[in-house]
């Protein structure tokens, strides 16, 4: 049922943000600060005044959010919600390119591959370019194949670029261009887009169909509106002003986000884009709202959180502030192993629940990788505390439920080579890898996808008969496409293919569970085909399997996450983006874990560190806890750690105020120090720390030596550290981890240097 009183349910600013429709504007929103509601009923706002919902594009980045949004909406405006064309940048291009595909050379049944799929294809390229797979790594072949896509960089570009290819010669991949090459004209053969083409062949579309596509969505869209804008990359944001930038003028467009919480460097995302788009839409008269009220946190918590976020260089000012009341300060624990500082986090989690009555889904363990869950698991479990980690193999990604997935993506598009490659010998059906092989090679050699290939090659006549046989289940699967409900034909697939009797036949524990995940997933594609969503707004519900292909094809990580059942969660920082929870552990605060050594390099990286910090802590609604090990063992190694420097940066009176107050410096005289046994002690009031000393090292004069040159004994040169000497040299051949001492350092120390991340100079 509609709800005419929205607008008094807002602050002055939000309203504001609300009811100014027109033109550009940007909403500065910080932590806790109701963005979501604003977005929402901006919306809703705009509907009651009479604009056609499906000429409004709200785009966000997970389907969980553009779900919420809707929700939200419908209490405004009732169904009409419905047509409001939201959701992820990925999904919406999706919708638009399945239409136009055809415009740039693409089938509109085209597949989605998601992260494993592109590594399966670039892994085959590798091989068959006789290139050495730990050089060439797969993911680092991949990063930088995003990278250019999401900078514009065509293959032709990236191979006339020199500055991209030294770098790469530098990496001792000197044929990455050729990779680059080779796997977009391979996707484009199979009929696939990789996450990053969604993104990129849009914009090729755009640009290449000026007048009859980009002017026909341009039109379309009356208003637009992006949620987690500092979270775009360069691609986003450019494609977003060519929706917007129309006959020379920036029509309706609003963006939200928070400079402060841009913590999505590693993929892309530029924090340049909401910094720079006040000067980008001056001319069309941009209109700035900053939301500071945080209806989250505490007091404490929130001024702790703004003058953390002080230390950054280039910002939008704004100062957050709650009415909540002070709340606790906030506690820091010190505990001499990792070990010990899993077991205090425990201990702290039975006490709130004890005194404060928390319930285990109030709680959240935050961390900066994935691998840190460990020993808090292990104290949970012991405790009988009932956790989640979020992180871990996605539902989708499992072997039993990627092989039927596989067969549900032939059916749909029969040119779809990764998928061909993962079935056609499971269940086994005696095509062995030599027959796959002789096809791939002939595919290769007519540039044709492989499933035109798979009756011309010369096979023994049992290969020949089981091709046969698959050539006709799988046409016999297509012909059903446009007919067959999804629910219908996966079923029908899933027991046709011989995938269900295959698990069947597998009696053990793992087998069932197997077998139980490929129900899930038939379970899964029922509610689906059952659920009233609107898929397409112009035309009747798309219950076919194609369109249930490309639902979770974009899926995020967020949208696969059940946060709100009784556990303690633990998960990276990353992944709480978002998220709130009335306690909050921010562990494993010392240097070089966080802030990570990966961004000690740059004051960019510093930064994008010092944010994540930001978020992390703005997750707290009224218990902060942040803990840190003097030791633990990382690469194999125990090491001892110095306090991060964010808690040097966090003002003295919200900590709690104990007698082991020590700042880094006189922490460190200890180090060697055997360990008392007075345990763990809580650590407050650090004091600042003064910058390291200037290195008088021109770079110009600095020539950085491969890193496999590094040996033990050595004298180096480090660009922020100065002369050093290498003590020893321990982990794999692509790990390789120096200890080094630095005596020209501001606390002469031996420190631990990747070597593949490092820059040092052989003296």
């Amino acid at each position: 049922m509609a709800n005419n009183n929205y607008l008094q349910q807002l602050n002055d600013v939000q309203r504001q943000a609300v009811i100014n429709t027109d033109g550009p504007v940007l909403v500065v929103a910080g932590p806790g600060s109701g963005k979501t509601r604003v977005l929402t009923y901006r919306i809703a706002h705009l509907i009651e005044k009479g604009v056609a919902p499906w000429e409004i594009l709200a785009l966000t980045f997970t389907n969980k959010a553009a779900r919420e949004m809707k929700e939200r909406i419908e209490k405004v405006v009732g169904d009409r919600a419905n047509k409001v064309w939201a959701g992820t940048f990925h999904s919406i291009f999706a919708r638009i390119l399945r239409v136009e595909a055809e415009k740039i050379n693409y089938p509109s049944n085209f597949t989605i591959y998601d992260t494993e799929d592109s590594k399966s294809v670039l892994n085959a390229i590798i091989k068959e370019m006789n290139l050495d797979k730990n050089t060439y790594n797969v993911n680092a072949i991949r990063s930088r194949i995003s990278s250019a896509k999401s900078n514009l960089i065509t293959p032709k570009l990236y191979e006339e670029d020199s500055e991209l290819r030294e770098q790469d010669r530098m990496a001792k991949r000197p044929y990455t261009y050729a990779i680059y090459q080779k796997y977009v004209a391979r996707c484009k053969r199979s009929g696939a887009m990789d996450f990053d083409d969604l993104l990129y062949r849009l914009y090729e579309l755009f640009q290449s169909n000026p007048d009859n596509v980009l002017d026909k969505y341009r039109k379309k869209f009356k208003y637009m509106l992006v949620d987690e804008f500092q979270d775009t990359n360069h691609l986003q944001y450019s494609i977003v002003r060519k929706f917007v930038n129309y006959d020379g003028s920036a029509r309706n467009i609003c963006v939200v986000g928070d400079d402060a919480q841009s913590i999505y460097a590693f993929r892309g995302a530029t924090i340049q884009n909401i910094l720079d788009f006040e000067d980008d839409f001056k001319p069309y008269g941009i209109k700035i709202f900053k939301l500071e009220q945080n209806y989250r946190s505490t007091e404490h918590i929130v001024k702790t959180a703004n003058e953390v976020i002080t230390y950054n260089r280039r910002q939008i000012q704004k100062t957050i502030w709650s009415d909540k009341g002070e709340g606790h300060r906030i506690k820091v624990i010190k505990a001499l192993t990792d070990g010990e500082e899993g077991k205090r986090v425990a201990d702290t989690i039975l006490e709130q629940k004890n005194r404060y009555h928390l319930s285990n889904g109030d709680i959240a363990i935050l961390y900066r990788t994935n691998a840190q869950s460990r020993v808090f698991e292990e104290y949970l479990r012991r405790y009988n505390i009932s956790y989640r980690v979020f992180g871990g193999l996605s539902f989708y990604q499992r072997k039993e439920v990627k092989d039927l997935i596989a067969y549900f993506r032939l059916a749909v598009n029969p040119h779809d080579d990764e998928a061909l490659r993962r079935v056609i010998n499971y269940p086994k059906r005696g095509i062995g890898n030599s027959s796959v092989d002789k096809i791939a090679a002939l595919a290769d050699q007519l540039d044709k996808p492989l499933w035109e290939c798979l009756g011309n090659v010369q096979l023994g006549a049992r290969a020949q008969n089981s091709i046969n046989d698959f050539i006709k289940m799988v046409k016999t699967f297509s012909r059903r496409v446009p007919t067959d409900t999804a629910h219908e034909l996966a079923a029908t697939i899933a027991k046709h293919s011989g995938i269900l009797d295959e698990l069947k036949n597998d009696t053990t524990v793992e087998g069932l569970g197997r077998l139980e995940n490929v129900n899930s997933l038939l379970d899964g594609i029922k509610s689906f085909v059952e659920e009233d969503t609107v898929i397409d707004t112009e035309t009747a519900p798309d219950k076919s399997l194609a369109s249930y292909l490309q639902n979770i094809a974009l899926l995020t990580d967020l949208d696969e996450k059940e946060i709100g059942e009784d556990h303690v969660t633990l998960m990276s920082v990353h992944s709480a983006k978002g998220l709130e929870f009335k306690s909050v552990f921010v562990v494993g605060l010392e240097e070089q874990l966080f802030p990570s050594f990966m961004a000690m390099e740059s004051a960019d990286g510093l930064d994008e560190e010092r944010r994540l910090f930001y978020v992390a802590i703005t997750r707290a609604e009224q218990f902060l806890t942040l803990s840190y090990a003097v030791s633990r063992y990382r690469f194999g190694q125990m090491r001892y750690n110095e306090p991060s420097r964010f808690l040097e940066e966090i003002p003295s009176p919200h900590v709690e105020s104990t007698s082991h107050v020590r700042s880094r410096s006189t922490f460190m005289e200890d180090n060697n120090a055997t360990p008392s046994s007075s345990g763990a002690s809580v650590m407050g009031n650090f004091k600042r720390k003064a910058p390291n000393p200037v290195v008088n090292i021109d770079p110009r004069d600095f020539n950085a030596a491969p890193s496999d040159q590094i040996q033990a004994g050595m004298k180096v040169l480090h660009l922020k550290f100065g002369e050093g000497k290498v003590l020893s040299i321990d982990g794999g051949s692509n790990n390789r981890v120096a200890t080094i001492f630095f005596p020209q350092s501001d606390e002469p120390q031996q420190r631990r240097i990747m070597l593949k991340f490092a820059k040092l100079q052989i003296l």
